[in-house]
Order: C-alpha cells, then structure tokens, then sequence
C-alpha cells in the first residue's frame, strides 16, 4: 500500500523541528505548529496540480532524482532555518513558479496570522522536507515521472481533505483551491491512464534503476541540503544511467565542487532557472499561452540576474565552470525561444525572449 504522503511529511514536524522553526519566524511553538502542519498538504496539493502535465512530472521528478537525503533535524541543525529557507524559495519559484508560490505564502500567513513575509518563510523551510520526504518515496520505490505523478494525483482527496477549512478560504479566495480541485476531476477522468502509469512505475522498480548522485559538496555545507526526511544518506547528482555516471548537458554535472556564494548555492539556482525555462518555454503557442508562461519565465530570468551578480565572487576556475554550465544548456533554450518566434505568440513574447538570451549570453561570459 502506497505510504499516505500528508501524513510521512507531518511527521518530520518533529518537536525539535518545530522549535527551529518557531525560533526562525519568531512566534511561539504552537502557531509555527499550526501554520507548519497547514502548509504541508497546501504544497502537496501544488505539485500534485504540477504533475498533471508531463513536463511538470518530469521536472518534479528529475529536482527530487538530484537531492541528497539525510534527517530533516540535522539539516537544521547545520544549515540552519534561513539557510533551509533560502534553498526551499528556490526550489518551490522554480518549481510551481514565482506567483504561485506568493499567493500560496500570503494565504498561509494570514491563516497563521504571520502575515505574508512570515508566511513565504515558513513556506520556504516546510516546502524542502516535503520535497525531500517525495523524493525519498520516488526514489525506494523505484519510480519513474509517470509512477509519481500518478502517486500524487491517486492522493489529491486525502490532501485536498487535509487542508484545514481557515486556510481552504484563504485558497480558495486566492484562485489556487479550485485548480487544485479541477486537478482531481482531471486525475478521476483519467483513471485508467493512471493505473497504467503506476504499472510503468513498477516496472521500472523491477529493473533496478536508481539513481545515485554526486550533485554538489556545497549543499554539504549547508547541512547537505537533505530535503530528505528519513535517514538514508544519499548524494546529489545530475541524471545518469545505472551502471556510468555522466552528467546530462545542461545540468549541474558540469560544475565543480563549490559554487556557493554568500550562502547560496549558484549551481543549485541555475538548475532550478533552466528547469522552469525548458517545462514553460515549449507550451508558448498562442496569446493565450504566453500569457500564462510568460510571468513565470520572468521569474526565472529574475533568479538569473541574482546569479549573475554573486558569480562576480566566484573564483575565476568557479565562473569558468558556471559560464560552461550556461553554455552547454543555451543551445536547447535558444533553439525553445526560435520556436516561439515563428508562432502567433512571437511578437508577445520577443521583450522577455530578447531578455532571456541576453541573459544567458551574459553568464555565458562570467
């Protein structure tokens, strides 16, 4: 029987856990309990709306394929709660987009009475054991995109039924509790496509692919960026095959050990700009799917303009690495961005495509 995912991940709100948190908002144990138990299945409801197309499988699958494991208290510990909240901001922009992941921070703040700076942080640091506690789900049981798409959506009633009625207002209100419903009526319509996804995922569990990582010594820094709830160690990494280790072009695989600047690690926000780039950049056909792509492909844009002013910092064999790990990964976006251009939505989207190309142009030559 499939593990219920609500309840793995509120059980990592650990009462040490919770008291790092509290300690990182600044309120006392119970609200930062409250509001920690209330995100969980607020972030659960996301991804599993982030599933029903297959880019987004692919990208939550492959984020989850490249995190390292490790105990939720240790990271922690170590990197402490804003150093998990930086990463967590990163991963969940990158993921479910920029917009998206405000308005899900101001419903939990004024559910919580934290108001929204309190609620994007508590969403930051909740939002990584959720990811970690799915990715250590995907990876023992051997599954594929299409296994933990069809995990997520076989749940959505238990989640949507976790989410407590004041924040299910404050969501609905926004317009995020009706997509999240329209994602169930999708996954009961498609029943049957489901069952044979979760066939696949076994399948693949039979062969015996897994995926071991190297990614980055500098998420050990930060305490690993464990992401994992439970205590199986595992290193970070790019995609590889079962028995040879390569790095996939325009991945972290082409950067060197440490690309951390000011505690951020730049690798790690390259992987998750070029993953929001290439799931939002193929579905521009139209006015109308620019319009919907466009916000998030600013975001991402956003996250490369930070990059751009901390690889000043790097050291020069750093920036070298990281204007390769652009370089390998610009041909595919252009070659994205040259599509957009001969379809209706061409004219709408040139400002932004111009600005993403000049921006890569620039990484390109740190």
């Amino acid at each position: 029987m499939a593990v219920n995912l609500v309840s793995a991940a509120q059980q990592l709100l650990t009462p040490e856990v919770i008291a790092q948190i509290a300690s990182f908002l600044g309120m006392d144990r119970g609200a930062a309990q409250k509001a920690a138990v209330a995100a969980i299945p607020t972030i659960l409801a996301s991804l599993s709306d982030l599933v029903g197309t297959p880019a987004g499988a692919n990208q939550l699958s492959k984020l989850l394929s490249q995190q390292q494991g490790g105990n939720p208290m240790d990271l922690l510990r170590d990197s402490g709660a804003p150093g998990l909240a930086q990463m967590g901001s990163s991963m969940l922009s990158g993921l479910l987009g920029g917009r998206t992941t405000d308005t899900m921070a101001r419903a939990i703040g004024s559910f919580a009475g934290m108001g929204d700076g309190g609620g994007k942080s508590l969403l930051a640091v909740v939002g990584p054991l959720v990811l970690g506690m799915l990715g250590k789900q995907q990876h023992d049981a051997g599954m594929d995109a299409n296994g933990l798409a069809s995990l997520l959506r076989s749940q959505k009633d238990q989640i949507m039924a976790a989410i407590p009625s004041g924040l299910s207002d404050h969501l609905s209100a926004s317009g995020l509790i009706d997509k999240a419903r329209s994602g169930m009526t999708t996954a009961a319509a498609t029943g049957s496509r489901i069952a044979g996804a979760s066939g696949a995922s076994q399948a693949a569990m039979a062969t015996g692919r897994t995926q071991w990582p190297y990614w980055l010594a500098a998420l050990v820094i930060l305490g690993g960026l464990a992401l994992y709830a439970l205590q199986r160690p595992t290193e970070q990494t790019v995609a590889q095959n079962t028995n040879v280790t390569r790095p996939s072009a325009g991945t972290v695989g082409l950067a060197p050990a440490d690309l951390t600047v000011d505690g951020v690690n730049l690798a790690n926000q390259v992987n998750s700009s070029l993953g929001t780039l290439r799931a939002q950049l193929p579905t521009i056909t139209d006015e109308a799917s620019a319009q919907a792509a466009l916000p998030k492909i600013n975001d991402a844009i956003s996250q490369l303009d930070g990059i751009t002013a901390r690889a000043a910092k790097l050291s020069p064999d750093s920036r070298s690495a990281l204007a390769k790990l652009i370089a390998a990964a610009a041909p595919a976006i252009n070659e994205m961005c040259d599509k957009i251009s001969a379809t209706p939505a061409g004219a709408i989207a040139k400002p932004v495509i111009d600005n993403l190309r000049t921006k890569l142009d620039q990484l390109a030559k740190v």
